[in-house]
């Protein structure tokens, strides 16, 4: 599965953002799309994912109630739409795609096998 992921920029404190990504390429029925973030001398850590046939989705504490994941099916797309952003936001971007990831390892980078290009999200204050 090849991923694209577009819809970062620059936006002031409070504001809100898009972030797509298109997925080509066979998915199994157990997909599971995810986003994670890097900011400059971080790990990569965990936003958000969802499970591409159910829907269940997952979210890490610190966006909960802000970042909303969804998918649509039939242009096999996943977004992220991020409200209420704050400086420690600003990272950059990646989508990920990868099966059969168990709901305990779902939130690790390691489980995922698909990488789309980052997109640089940037909050001012």
């Amino acid at each position: 599965v090849q991923l694209q992921a577009s819809g970062g920029g620059l936006v002031q404190t409070g504001g809100s953002l898009r972030l797509s990504c298109a997925a080509s390429g066979r998915m199994s029925s157990n997909y599971v799309m995810g986003w994670f973030r890097q900011a400059p001398g971080k790990e990569r850590e965990f936003v958000a994912a969802i499970r591409w046939s159910a829907g269940f989705t997952y979210y890490a504490d610190s966006v909960k109630g802000r970042f909303t994941i969804s998918r649509d099916n039939a242009k096999k797309t996943v977004f992220l739409q991020m409200n209420s952003l704050e400086p420690e936001d600003t990272a950059v971007y990646y989508c990920a795609g990868g099966s059969t990831i168990i709901v305990t390892s779902i939130m690790s980078a390691n489980s995922y096998s698909s990488w789309g290009q980052g997109t640089q999200v940037t909050v001012s204050s």
